[in-house]
Protein backbone atom coordinates (compact mmCIF):
# COMPACT_ATOMS: atom_id res chain seq x y z
CA UNK A 1 0.00 0.00 0.00
CA UNK A 2 3.07 2.44 1.12
CA UNK A 3 4.72 1.26 -2.14
CA UNK A 4 1.55 1.88 -4.62
CA UNK A 5 1.18 5.04 -2.80
CA UNK A 6 4.59 6.41 -3.36
CA UNK A 7 4.46 5.04 -7.45
CA UNK A 8 1.55 8.05 -7.61
CA UNK A 9 3.09 10.53 -5.55
CA UNK A 10 6.17 10.16 -8.87
CA UNK A 11 3.79 10.57 -11.53
CA UNK A 12 5.28 12.25 -14.11
CA UNK A 13 3.93 15.80 -15.18
CA UNK A 14 1.91 15.90 -18.61
CA UNK A 15 3.71 17.65 -21.60
CA UNK A 16 2.95 21.24 -22.12
CA UNK A 17 3.97 23.52 -25.05
CA UNK A 18 2.74 26.85 -26.73
CA UNK A 19 3.56 28.24 -30.54
CA UNK A 20 3.04 31.53 -30.79
CA UNK A 21 2.44 34.31 -33.30
CA UNK A 22 3.65 37.70 -32.31
CA UNK A 23 4.74 40.87 -34.20
CA UNK A 24 8.24 41.45 -34.51
CA UNK A 25 8.00 45.37 -33.80
CA UNK A 26 5.48 48.33 -34.07
CA UNK A 27 3.96 49.31 -37.47
CA UNK A 28 5.83 46.75 -39.37
CA UNK A 29 4.42 43.71 -40.86
CA UNK A 30 6.78 40.35 -40.34
CA UNK A 31 5.92 38.18 -37.44
CA UNK A 32 7.91 35.82 -35.43
CA UNK A 33 7.07 32.43 -34.54
CA UNK A 34 8.01 31.07 -31.67
CA UNK A 35 7.70 27.53 -29.73
CA UNK A 36 8.24 26.89 -25.84
CA UNK A 37 10.48 23.63 -26.48
CA UNK A 38 13.88 24.27 -25.90
CA UNK A 39 15.05 22.71 -29.52
CA UNK A 40 13.04 24.84 -31.22
CA UNK A 41 14.65 28.15 -32.85
CA UNK A 42 12.41 31.46 -33.25
CA UNK A 43 11.77 32.17 -37.08
CA UNK A 44 10.84 35.32 -38.59
CA UNK A 45 7.65 35.34 -41.27
CA UNK A 46 7.36 38.42 -43.59
CA UNK A 47 3.25 38.60 -42.95
CA UNK A 48 1.42 37.27 -40.56
CA UNK A 49 -0.57 34.94 -43.22
CA UNK A 50 2.49 33.25 -43.53
CA UNK A 51 3.49 33.62 -39.95
CA UNK A 52 0.27 31.45 -39.08
CA UNK A 53 0.94 28.59 -41.83
CA UNK A 54 4.26 27.70 -40.63
CA UNK A 55 2.76 28.03 -36.76
CA UNK A 56 0.25 25.24 -37.65
CA UNK A 57 2.80 23.20 -39.82
CA UNK A 58 5.32 23.47 -36.85
CA UNK A 59 2.34 22.43 -34.30
CA UNK A 60 1.59 19.33 -36.36
CA UNK A 61 5.28 18.63 -37.20
CA UNK A 62 5.74 17.86 -33.04
CA UNK A 63 2.33 16.11 -32.94
CA UNK A 64 3.20 13.34 -35.64
CA UNK A 65 6.91 12.83 -34.25
CA UNK A 66 5.70 13.15 -30.16
CA UNK A 67 4.75 10.28 -28.63
CA UNK A 68 0.62 9.31 -27.86
CA UNK A 69 -0.60 10.52 -24.83
CA UNK A 70 0.68 8.27 -21.42
CA UNK A 71 -2.57 6.72 -19.56
CA UNK A 72 -0.44 7.36 -16.44
CA UNK A 73 0.54 10.86 -16.20
CA UNK A 74 -0.34 13.86 -13.65
CA UNK A 75 -2.90 16.14 -15.62
CA UNK A 76 -0.48 19.18 -17.13
CA UNK A 77 -3.87 21.17 -16.29
CA UNK A 78 -4.12 20.04 -12.59
CA UNK A 79 -0.68 20.40 -11.88
CA UNK A 80 -0.67 24.26 -12.67
CA UNK A 81 -4.39 24.27 -10.31
CA UNK A 82 -6.44 25.04 -13.03
CA UNK A 83 -10.12 26.10 -11.93
CA UNK A 84 -12.29 25.87 -15.03
CA UNK A 85 -11.98 21.83 -15.33
CA UNK A 86 -15.76 20.36 -14.72
CA UNK A 87 -16.55 19.08 -11.60
CA UNK A 88 -17.72 15.64 -10.66
CA UNK A 89 -21.58 15.52 -10.76
CA UNK A 90 -22.21 13.87 -7.29
CA UNK A 91 -21.43 14.88 -3.90
CA UNK A 92 -19.33 11.93 -3.19
CA UNK A 93 -17.08 11.40 -6.23
CA UNK A 94 -13.36 12.64 -5.25
CA UNK A 95 -11.30 12.61 -8.47
CA UNK A 96 -7.82 11.95 -7.26
CA UNK A 97 -5.02 14.76 -6.54
CA UNK A 98 -3.38 13.75 -9.88
CA UNK A 99 -6.71 13.52 -12.00
CA UNK A 100 -9.78 15.37 -12.91
CA UNK A 101 -11.49 12.91 -14.63
CA UNK A 102 -11.70 10.90 -17.72
CA UNK A 103 -8.86 9.25 -19.82
CA UNK A 104 -5.57 11.44 -20.46
CA UNK A 105 -5.86 12.94 -24.01
CA UNK A 106 -3.77 14.94 -25.90
CA UNK A 107 -5.88 18.34 -27.36
CA UNK A 108 -4.76 21.54 -28.64
CA UNK A 109 -6.08 24.91 -27.37
CA UNK A 110 -5.95 28.05 -29.27
CA UNK A 111 -7.40 31.35 -29.03
CA UNK A 112 -10.05 32.94 -31.89
CA UNK A 113 -7.30 35.35 -33.07
CA UNK A 114 -5.01 32.90 -34.15
CA UNK A 115 -2.23 33.89 -31.99
CA UNK A 116 -1.09 31.28 -29.80
CA UNK A 117 -1.76 26.78 -30.11
CA UNK A 118 -0.59 25.29 -27.07
CA UNK A 119 -0.73 21.39 -26.84
CA UNK A 120 -1.65 19.94 -23.43
CA UNK A 121 -1.43 15.94 -21.96
CA UNK A 122 -4.29 16.39 -20.01
CA UNK A 123 -7.50 14.56 -18.83
CA UNK A 124 -10.64 14.76 -21.30
CA UNK A 125 -12.38 16.72 -18.65
CA UNK A 126 -10.16 19.36 -18.68
CA UNK A 127 -10.41 19.47 -22.44
CA UNK A 128 -14.06 19.68 -22.25
CA UNK A 129 -13.38 22.85 -20.29
CA UNK A 130 -11.93 24.43 -23.06
CA UNK A 131 -14.27 25.78 -25.56
CA UNK A 132 -11.51 25.95 -28.25
CA UNK A 133 -9.92 22.37 -27.58
CA UNK A 134 -9.30 19.74 -30.22
CA UNK A 135 -8.75 16.36 -28.82
CA UNK A 136 -5.98 15.07 -31.21
CA UNK A 137 -5.15 11.12 -29.29
CA UNK A 138 -6.80 9.86 -26.56
CA UNK A 139 -4.71 6.74 -24.45
CA UNK A 140 -5.94 3.52 -23.56
CA UNK A 141 -7.63 2.78 -20.52
CA UNK A 142 -4.98 1.94 -17.61
CA UNK A 143 -4.91 -1.61 -16.30
CA UNK A 144 -4.07 -1.17 -12.46
CA UNK A 145 -6.65 -2.01 -10.15
CA UNK A 146 -3.83 -2.26 -6.94
CA UNK A 147 -2.96 0.99 -8.12
CA UNK A 148 -7.00 2.71 -7.97
CA UNK A 149 -7.07 1.06 -4.63
CA UNK A 150 -3.91 2.84 -3.82
CA UNK A 151 -5.25 6.30 -4.84
CA UNK A 152 -8.77 5.80 -3.47
CA UNK A 153 -12.19 6.49 -5.47
CA UNK A 154 -11.52 7.12 -9.01
CA UNK A 155 -14.10 8.60 -11.47
CA UNK A 156 -12.78 6.53 -14.48
CA UNK A 157 -12.14 3.33 -13.02
CA UNK A 158 -14.43 0.29 -13.80
CA UNK A 159 -16.71 -1.20 -11.44
CA UNK A 160 -15.08 -4.33 -9.28
CA UNK A 161 -16.47 -7.44 -9.99
CA UNK A 162 -19.77 -8.74 -8.08
CA UNK A 163 -19.21 -12.70 -6.63
CA UNK A 164 -20.38 -15.02 -8.52
CA UNK A 165 -21.00 -12.43 -11.80
CA UNK A 166 -18.97 -11.25 -14.88
CA UNK A 167 -15.98 -9.62 -14.46
CA UNK A 168 -16.57 -5.70 -14.76
CA UNK A 169 -15.26 -4.44 -18.14
CA UNK A 170 -12.68 -1.74 -18.58
CA UNK A 171 -14.64 1.66 -20.16
CA UNK A 172 -13.80 2.72 -23.37
CA UNK A 173 -13.08 6.43 -24.65
CA UNK A 174 -13.42 8.35 -27.70
CA UNK A 175 -11.43 11.09 -28.55
CA UNK A 176 -14.74 12.84 -29.63
CA UNK A 177 -17.14 12.31 -26.69
CA UNK A 178 -15.11 11.03 -23.85
CA UNK A 179 -17.39 8.69 -21.62
CA UNK A 180 -16.97 8.28 -17.67
CA UNK A 181 -17.81 5.05 -15.75
CA UNK A 182 -19.28 7.28 -12.78
CA UNK A 183 -22.44 8.29 -15.68
CA UNK A 184 -22.27 4.84 -16.82
CA UNK A 185 -25.24 2.21 -16.16
CA UNK A 186 -24.92 -1.61 -14.79
CA UNK A 187 -25.50 -2.97 -18.13
CA UNK A 188 -22.47 -0.75 -19.15
CA UNK A 189 -20.06 -1.67 -16.89
CA UNK A 190 -20.81 -5.37 -17.30
CA UNK A 191 -22.37 -5.78 -13.60
CA UNK A 192 -25.29 -8.33 -13.26
CA UNK A 193 -27.81 -7.45 -11.13
CA UNK A 194 -29.42 -11.33 -8.67
CA UNK A 195 -32.96 -10.84 -8.90
CA UNK A 196 -35.04 -11.70 -6.19
CA UNK A 197 -35.95 -15.41 -5.89
CA UNK A 198 -39.38 -16.34 -5.63
CA UNK A 199 -41.23 -17.97 -3.03
CA UNK A 200 -41.56 -17.77 0.48
CA UNK A 201 -38.89 -19.77 1.84
CA UNK A 202 -36.06 -18.64 -0.75
CA UNK A 203 -32.58 -17.56 0.64
CA UNK A 204 -31.59 -15.22 -1.81
CA UNK A 205 -31.12 -11.81 -0.54
CA UNK A 206 -33.86 -9.30 -0.61
CA UNK A 207 -31.95 -6.72 -2.52
CA UNK A 208 -28.52 -6.81 -4.29
CA UNK A 209 -25.27 -5.38 -2.92
CA UNK A 210 -24.79 -1.73 -2.49
CA UNK A 211 -21.57 -2.60 -5.04
CA UNK A 212 -23.82 -4.55 -7.57
CA UNK A 213 -26.88 -1.85 -7.71
CA UNK A 214 -27.17 0.37 -10.78
CA UNK A 215 -26.14 4.28 -10.75
CA UNK A 216 -28.64 6.27 -10.72
CA UNK A 217 -28.35 8.85 -13.50
CA UNK A 218 -29.04 12.35 -13.29
CA UNK A 219 -29.36 14.55 -16.28
CA UNK A 220 -26.55 16.80 -17.64
CA UNK A 221 -26.16 20.08 -15.56
CA UNK A 222 -26.53 22.60 -17.97
CA UNK A 223 -23.43 25.47 -18.12
CA UNK A 224 -23.81 29.65 -18.75
CA UNK A 225 -21.62 32.12 -18.07
CA UNK A 226 -19.28 30.11 -15.76
CA UNK A 227 -22.29 29.08 -13.77
CA UNK A 228 -23.70 25.47 -13.67
CA UNK A 229 -27.45 24.99 -14.00
CA UNK A 230 -28.80 23.00 -10.79
CA UNK A 231 -30.39 19.99 -11.26
CA UNK A 232 -33.18 20.85 -8.85
CA UNK A 233 -34.00 24.27 -10.34
CA UNK A 234 -37.30 24.86 -10.60
CA UNK A 235 -39.82 25.51 -13.15
CA UNK A 236 -37.77 22.69 -15.73
CA UNK A 237 -38.57 25.01 -18.38
CA UNK A 238 -36.34 27.79 -16.71
CA UNK A 239 -33.67 24.96 -16.06
CA UNK A 240 -33.96 23.79 -20.15
CA UNK A 241 -33.66 27.32 -21.23
CA UNK A 242 -30.41 28.36 -19.09
CA UNK A 243 -29.43 24.79 -20.29
CA UNK A 244 -29.79 24.96 -24.09
CA UNK A 245 -28.49 29.00 -23.89
CA UNK A 246 -25.12 27.99 -22.83
CA UNK A 247 -25.17 25.45 -25.57
CA UNK A 248 -26.09 28.43 -28.33
CA UNK A 249 -23.78 30.48 -26.96
CA UNK A 250 -20.53 28.06 -27.01
CA UNK A 251 -21.61 27.21 -30.48
CA UNK A 252 -21.25 31.30 -31.16
CA UNK A 253 -18.14 31.28 -30.05
CA UNK A 254 -17.26 28.53 -32.66
CA UNK A 255 -18.39 30.34 -35.27
CA UNK A 256 -15.55 31.19 -38.14
CA UNK A 257 -18.31 34.92 -38.92
CA UNK A 258 -20.31 37.15 -36.04
CA UNK A 259 -23.62 37.33 -36.85
CA UNK A 260 -24.37 40.78 -34.21
CA UNK A 261 -28.73 40.33 -35.11
CA UNK A 262 -28.14 36.49 -33.37
CA UNK A 263 -25.64 37.68 -30.50
CA UNK A 264 -28.49 40.44 -29.89
CA UNK A 265 -31.13 37.29 -29.58
CA UNK A 266 -28.66 35.39 -27.50
CA UNK A 267 -28.08 38.03 -25.22
CA UNK A 268 -31.67 39.13 -24.90
CA UNK A 269 -32.71 36.07 -24.33
CA UNK A 270 -29.89 35.72 -21.38
CA UNK A 271 -31.18 38.42 -19.92
CA UNK A 272 -34.63 37.37 -19.55
CA UNK A 273 -33.36 33.96 -17.92
CA UNK A 274 -31.24 35.20 -15.63
CA UNK A 275 -34.36 37.69 -14.17
CA UNK A 276 -36.37 34.48 -14.05
CA UNK A 277 -33.37 32.73 -12.17
CA UNK A 278 -33.03 35.86 -9.97
CA UNK A 279 -36.53 35.49 -9.03
CA UNK A 280 -36.48 31.81 -8.13
CA UNK A 281 -33.13 32.02 -6.20
CA UNK A 282 -33.15 35.93 -4.67
CA UNK A 283 -29.44 35.94 -5.89
CA UNK A 284 -28.49 39.77 -6.66
CA UNK A 285 -25.49 38.75 -8.91
CA UNK A 286 -28.26 36.89 -11.00
CA UNK A 287 -29.91 40.17 -11.63
CA UNK A 288 -26.90 42.05 -12.31
CA UNK A 289 -25.78 39.66 -14.87
CA UNK A 290 -29.08 40.05 -16.33
CA UNK A 291 -29.34 43.68 -16.73
CA UNK A 292 -25.27 43.30 -18.30
CA UNK A 293 -27.18 40.97 -20.91
CA UNK A 294 -29.75 43.73 -21.61
CA UNK A 295 -26.73 45.97 -22.30
CA UNK A 296 -24.68 43.83 -24.14
CA UNK A 297 -28.42 43.14 -26.10
CA UNK A 298 -28.86 46.26 -26.65
CA UNK A 299 -25.09 47.20 -28.12
CA UNK A 300 -25.13 44.13 -30.64
CA UNK A 301 -28.50 45.62 -31.32
CA UNK A 302 -27.32 48.73 -32.61
CA UNK A 303 -23.85 47.66 -33.94
CA UNK A 304 -25.66 45.28 -36.29
CA UNK A 305 -28.10 48.10 -37.41
CA UNK A 306 -25.54 50.44 -37.88
CA UNK A 307 -23.59 47.90 -40.50
CA UNK A 308 -26.62 46.88 -42.46
CA UNK A 309 -27.61 50.86 -42.80
CA UNK A 310 -30.82 50.72 -40.77
CA UNK A 311 -32.00 53.35 -37.91
CA UNK A 312 -32.86 51.79 -34.55
CA UNK A 313 -36.71 51.14 -34.57
CA UNK A 314 -37.21 50.85 -38.14
CA UNK A 315 -37.73 54.89 -37.90
CA UNK A 316 -36.26 54.86 -41.43
CA UNK A 317 -33.20 54.91 -43.30
CA UNK A 318 -29.79 54.95 -40.69
CA UNK A 319 -26.79 57.51 -41.22
CA UNK A 320 -24.21 56.48 -43.43
CA UNK A 321 -21.44 57.45 -41.63
CA UNK A 322 -17.79 58.25 -42.24
CA UNK A 323 -17.26 56.79 -39.13
CA UNK A 324 -19.02 53.35 -38.58
CA UNK A 325 -18.42 51.39 -35.21
CA UNK A 326 -18.51 52.98 -31.45
CA UNK A 327 -15.14 51.84 -31.38
CA UNK A 328 -13.79 54.39 -34.35
CA UNK A 329 -16.08 57.39 -32.55
CA UNK A 330 -14.39 56.45 -29.13
CA UNK A 331 -11.14 57.36 -30.94
CA UNK A 332 -11.55 60.25 -32.65
CA UNK A 333 -12.31 61.74 -29.37
CA UNK A 334 -9.29 60.25 -27.55
CA UNK A 335 -7.33 61.99 -30.38
CA UNK A 336 -9.05 65.33 -29.89
CA UNK A 337 -8.44 64.94 -26.17
CA UNK A 338 -4.68 64.55 -26.63
CA UNK A 339 -4.19 67.26 -28.51
CA UNK A 340 -6.01 69.44 -26.02
CA UNK A 341 -3.59 68.32 -23.35
CA UNK A 342 -0.60 68.59 -25.15
CA UNK A 343 -0.77 71.09 -27.86
CA UNK A 344 2.74 72.59 -27.89
CA UNK A 345 1.48 76.19 -28.83
CA UNK A 346 -1.46 78.04 -27.68
CA UNK A 347 -4.38 79.48 -30.20
CA UNK A 348 -6.44 78.22 -32.18
CA UNK A 349 -4.68 78.05 -34.99
CA UNK A 350 -1.64 76.20 -33.67
CA UNK A 351 -4.36 73.26 -32.24
CA UNK A 352 -5.69 72.61 -35.08
CA UNK A 353 -2.73 72.26 -37.29
CA UNK A 354 -1.09 69.75 -34.12
CA UNK A 355 -4.37 68.20 -34.43
CA UNK A 356 -3.99 67.46 -38.19
CA UNK A 357 -0.40 66.52 -38.19
CA UNK A 358 -0.90 63.99 -34.81
CA UNK A 359 -3.74 62.49 -37.27
CA UNK A 360 -0.68 61.97 -39.96
CA UNK A 361 1.45 60.80 -37.28
CA UNK A 362 -0.29 58.95 -34.60
CA UNK A 363 0.31 55.11 -35.69
CA UNK A 364 4.00 55.30 -36.10
CA UNK A 365 5.08 59.06 -35.45
CA UNK A 366 6.41 59.62 -38.95
CA UNK A 367 4.46 60.43 -41.99
CA UNK A 368 4.05 62.92 -45.03
CA UNK A 369 2.86 65.91 -45.72
CA UNK A 370 2.64 68.03 -48.78
CA UNK A 371 1.81 71.90 -48.88
CA UNK A 372 -1.32 71.80 -49.67
CA UNK A 373 -2.76 70.17 -46.47
CA UNK A 374 -1.06 73.21 -44.38
CA UNK A 375 -2.51 75.78 -47.13
CA UNK A 376 -5.79 74.34 -46.99
CA UNK A 377 -6.86 75.17 -43.45
CA UNK A 378 -7.64 78.28 -42.32
CA UNK A 379 -4.33 79.78 -41.46
CA UNK A 380 -2.95 83.64 -41.52
CA UNK A 381 0.58 82.44 -41.87
CA UNK A 382 1.06 78.92 -42.01
CA UNK A 383 5.21 79.33 -42.59
CA UNK A 384 5.66 80.81 -39.49
CA UNK A 385 3.22 78.31 -37.18
CA UNK A 386 5.18 75.47 -38.67
CA UNK A 387 8.19 77.04 -38.22
CA UNK A 388 7.06 77.85 -34.48
CA UNK A 389 6.48 73.80 -34.19
CA UNK A 390 9.84 72.84 -35.52
CA UNK A 391 11.72 75.58 -33.11
CA UNK A 392 10.26 73.87 -30.10
CA UNK A 393 10.81 70.64 -30.80
CA UNK A 394 7.40 69.26 -31.26
CA UNK A 395 7.57 68.44 -35.25
CA UNK A 396 10.65 67.59 -37.20
CA UNK A 397 10.74 68.04 -40.78
CA UNK A 398 13.01 66.57 -43.62
CA UNK A 399 14.05 70.11 -45.21
CA UNK A 400 13.24 73.45 -44.70
CA UNK A 401 9.69 75.09 -43.94
CA UNK A 402 9.59 76.78 -47.34
CA UNK A 403 10.14 73.08 -48.79
CA UNK A 404 7.34 71.95 -46.98
CA UNK A 405 5.07 74.92 -48.30
CA UNK A 406 5.98 74.50 -51.67
CA UNK A 407 6.14 70.50 -51.79
CA UNK A 408 3.63 68.56 -53.98
CA UNK A 409 2.10 65.27 -54.17
CA UNK A 410 4.93 63.27 -56.36
CA UNK A 411 7.10 64.49 -53.68
CA UNK A 412 6.09 64.77 -50.08
CA UNK A 413 7.67 65.77 -47.25
CA UNK A 414 8.56 63.83 -44.43
CA UNK A 415 7.67 64.81 -40.90
CA UNK A 416 8.05 63.39 -38.08
CA UNK A 417 6.76 63.84 -33.82
CA UNK A 418 8.81 62.49 -30.99
CA UNK A 419 6.27 62.42 -28.67
CA UNK A 420 3.97 59.72 -30.65
CA UNK A 421 6.81 57.81 -31.56
CA UNK A 422 6.72 54.87 -30.04
CA UNK A 423 9.35 52.54 -27.89
CA UNK A 424 10.19 49.82 -25.70
CA UNK A 425 8.97 51.86 -22.83
CA UNK A 426 6.14 53.62 -24.34
CA UNK A 427 3.63 52.36 -27.14
CA UNK A 428 2.15 56.01 -27.82
CA UNK A 429 -0.59 57.73 -26.39
CA UNK A 430 -3.21 55.88 -28.91
CA UNK A 431 -4.42 52.00 -29.86
CA UNK A 432 -5.60 51.93 -32.79
CA UNK A 433 -4.23 49.91 -35.77
CA UNK A 434 -2.76 51.17 -38.93
CA UNK A 435 -6.27 50.45 -40.83
CA UNK A 436 -7.90 53.15 -38.65
CA UNK A 437 -5.28 56.14 -38.93
CA UNK A 438 -6.20 57.05 -42.54
CA UNK A 439 -9.81 57.13 -41.62
CA UNK A 440 -9.58 59.08 -38.77
CA UNK A 441 -7.51 61.63 -40.53
CA UNK A 442 -9.84 61.80 -43.43
CA UNK A 443 -12.94 61.87 -40.85
CA UNK A 444 -11.21 65.51 -39.44
CA UNK A 445 -10.17 66.01 -42.79
CA UNK A 446 -13.63 65.88 -43.95
CA UNK A 447 -15.11 67.97 -40.96
CA UNK A 448 -12.45 71.47 -40.85
CA UNK A 449 -12.73 71.26 -45.18
CA UNK A 450 -16.59 70.95 -45.26
CA UNK A 451 -18.16 72.57 -47.82
CA UNK A 452 -20.12 75.53 -46.31
CA UNK A 453 -17.21 76.07 -43.67
CA UNK A 454 -15.15 76.82 -46.54
CA UNK A 455 -17.34 78.88 -48.43
CA UNK A 456 -18.20 81.08 -45.19
CA UNK A 457 -14.38 81.79 -44.99
CA UNK A 458 -14.21 80.37 -41.13
CA UNK A 459 -11.55 80.59 -38.80
CA UNK A 460 -9.85 77.42 -37.09
CA UNK A 461 -11.95 78.32 -34.23
CA UNK A 462 -15.39 77.69 -36.12
CA UNK A 463 -13.84 74.33 -37.63
CA UNK A 464 -12.65 73.20 -34.04
CA UNK A 465 -16.09 74.23 -32.36
CA UNK A 466 -17.57 71.89 -35.71
CA UNK A 467 -15.24 69.30 -34.20
CA UNK A 468 -16.33 69.18 -31.04
CA UNK A 469 -19.66 69.03 -31.67
CA UNK A 470 -19.31 66.27 -33.84
CA UNK A 471 -17.84 64.09 -31.45
CA UNK A 472 -20.23 65.68 -28.45
CA UNK A 473 -23.66 64.68 -29.93
CA UNK A 474 -25.65 61.45 -29.84
CA UNK A 475 -27.31 59.67 -32.31
CA UNK A 476 -29.95 61.60 -33.08
CA UNK A 477 -27.60 65.01 -33.41
CA UNK A 478 -28.79 66.30 -30.15
CA UNK A 479 -25.84 67.90 -28.46
CA UNK A 480 -23.95 66.15 -24.82
CA UNK A 481 -25.32 62.86 -23.38
CA UNK A 482 -29.14 62.54 -23.63
CA UNK A 483 -29.55 65.95 -25.03
CA UNK A 484 -28.78 67.56 -22.33
CA UNK A 485 -26.14 69.74 -23.98
CA UNK A 486 -22.15 70.60 -23.57
CA UNK A 487 -20.43 72.69 -21.72
CA UNK A 488 -19.09 76.04 -22.17
CA UNK A 489 -16.12 75.93 -20.25
CA UNK A 490 -15.14 72.35 -22.14
CA UNK A 491 -15.25 73.80 -25.45
CA UNK A 492 -14.05 77.22 -25.06
CA UNK A 493 -10.67 75.43 -23.76
CA UNK A 494 -11.11 72.83 -26.93
CA UNK A 495 -11.37 76.02 -29.21
CA UNK A 496 -8.67 78.31 -27.12
CA UNK A 497 -11.16 80.90 -26.72
CA UNK A 498 -12.63 82.68 -24.33
CA UNK A 499 -15.99 81.48 -23.06
CA UNK A 500 -17.52 85.06 -24.04
CA UNK A 501 -17.02 84.31 -27.56
CA UNK A 502 -18.38 81.41 -27.80
CA UNK A 503 -22.07 82.86 -28.75
CA UNK A 504 -20.12 84.43 -32.17
CA UNK A 505 -18.94 81.15 -33.03
CA UNK A 506 -22.07 79.37 -32.62
CA UNK A 507 -23.78 82.03 -34.83
CA UNK A 508 -21.33 81.20 -37.45
CA UNK A 509 -21.97 77.45 -37.32
CA UNK A 510 -25.98 78.27 -37.10
CA UNK A 511 -25.29 80.28 -40.45
CA UNK A 512 -23.36 77.41 -41.83
CA UNK A 513 -26.27 75.65 -41.94
CA UNK A 514 -24.49 73.20 -39.45
CA UNK A 515 -26.36 73.66 -36.22
CA UNK A 516 -30.45 73.96 -35.10
CA UNK A 517 -31.91 75.10 -32.43
CA UNK A 518 -29.05 76.18 -30.45
CA UNK A 519 -28.86 77.91 -27.39
CA UNK A 520 -26.39 79.47 -25.37
CA UNK A 521 -27.01 79.86 -21.60
CA UNK A 522 -24.80 80.59 -18.75
CA UNK A 523 -23.26 77.00 -18.77
CA UNK A 524 -24.35 74.80 -21.33
CA UNK A 525 -24.90 74.81 -25.48
CA UNK A 526 -27.96 73.48 -26.24
CA UNK A 527 -29.25 72.30 -29.27
CA UNK A 528 -28.62 69.61 -32.70
CA UNK A 529 -26.47 69.03 -35.47
CA UNK A 530 -28.40 69.46 -38.63
CA UNK A 531 -29.24 66.24 -40.81
CA UNK A 532 -26.70 67.66 -43.45
CA UNK A 533 -23.57 66.44 -41.49
CA UNK A 534 -24.91 63.96 -39.25
CA UNK A 535 -22.75 61.63 -41.46
CA UNK A 536 -19.60 63.30 -40.16
CA UNK A 537 -20.80 63.12 -36.15
CA UNK A 538 -18.95 60.26 -33.39
CA UNK A 539 -22.51 59.73 -31.94
CA UNK A 540 -21.88 59.18 -28.04
CA UNK A 541 -22.89 55.67 -26.72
Amino acid sequence: MGVEAHATNERVTGRRWTVRLDPVGRGRADVRVSCSRPACAAQVLPSAADGRTAAIAHLKAHLRAGPAPRPSVQCACRAEECHTHIRPAGPRERPVPWRCGGAVVLAVITDREGRWWQVLECCSRCAAAHPTAKVVATAPAAEAPAQARADGFRADAPAPATPGGPAATTPTFSAVSPHFSHSATAAATGTAVPQQASGPRSSAPRSAPRSARPTRKRPPRGRIAQRLVPHDLRPVALRDELTELGELFRAYQARTEPDLAVLADLHARKAEAFNAWAEVTADTGLRLDARRAEQAAATARLQHLHRIGQAPDGEGPAVVRLLTAPAQWNHARAVLAHVAENAPLPGAEARLLVLMVTLRTAQSGVGNLVGQDIKGLPLQDPEHLVGQLVESGWLGISGTVEELIASRPESPTRISVPSLTPDEDDPGPFTFGRKLRPKLSGWAQRVVGEKKLRKGKTGADVRLLALALATGADGEGRLGPGGEGIGLDALASWCAVDPGDLSDLVDRLTAADWLAEADVTGTLLTGRLTERVLPLGCPLT
